[in-house]
């Protein structure tokens, strides 16, 4: 190929070129779109940066209601067909190993980060409370904002009854489970 043809054929794809970026940038004049302030999709576990953030998390852990009294009318059936969600990372059997997350046999009313063989983030270890009911149930509920710097980067369960039902499962769980009231 001589080079007028090479040089024809690069003034065509610089043309090309010139020409798009001159369409967007007429386009971008002639239609402006202002972004909306607000997003219109809300996704669980992803935090907004807005002004009056911390507001909006003072409303939502006002909202957590406490899950005791849900508790008695739980089910464990419904809880272990809802932990399917949660047995990617963690298994309950008694003596079941660890996977990305940590064996969960013996969980409710024992030390946070406390199971053997298993590496837990400093924040999980600096949490230092019981996985008590109303616990399980702060930290089922959007985990990473509960306990932040926590590895665990499941979005939470949002429905009540589906953290009640988990925890009665987990309670289950457990050498002596704790009574549900």
């Amino acid at each position: 190929m001589d080079s007028f043809e090479f040089n024809k054929i690069a003034a065509a794809v610089l043309i090309t070129i010139l020409l798009v970026i001159g369409v967007k940038e007429v386009a971008n004049v002639i239609f402006h779109v202002e972004k909306p302030k607000q997003s219109a999709y809300k996704i669980a576990g992803v935090e907004a940066k807005a002004e009056g953030n911390s507001e909006t998390t003072k409303k939502e852990e006002a909202q957590i209601n406490p899950i005791t009294p849900l508790l008695a009318s739980a089910s464990i059936d419904e809880g272990k067909n809802v932990f399917k969600k949660c047995a990617a990372c963690h298994v309950v059997e008694k003596g079941g190993a660890n996977k990305i997350g940590p064996g969960l046999w013996n969980i409710v009313n024992h030390k946070s980060a406390a199971h053997e063989g298993f590496k837990y983030s400093e924040a999980l270890q600096a949490h230092g409370k019981n996985w008590t009911f109303e616990e399980l149930n702060k930290f089922l509920y959007q985990p990473t904002k509960y306990i932040k710097g926590t590895k665990m980067a499941f979005a939470g369960l949002n429905k009540e009854s589906d953290r009640a039902n988990v925890i009665a499962f987990l309670n289950s769980q457990n050498d002596s489970p704790a009574p549900l009231k």
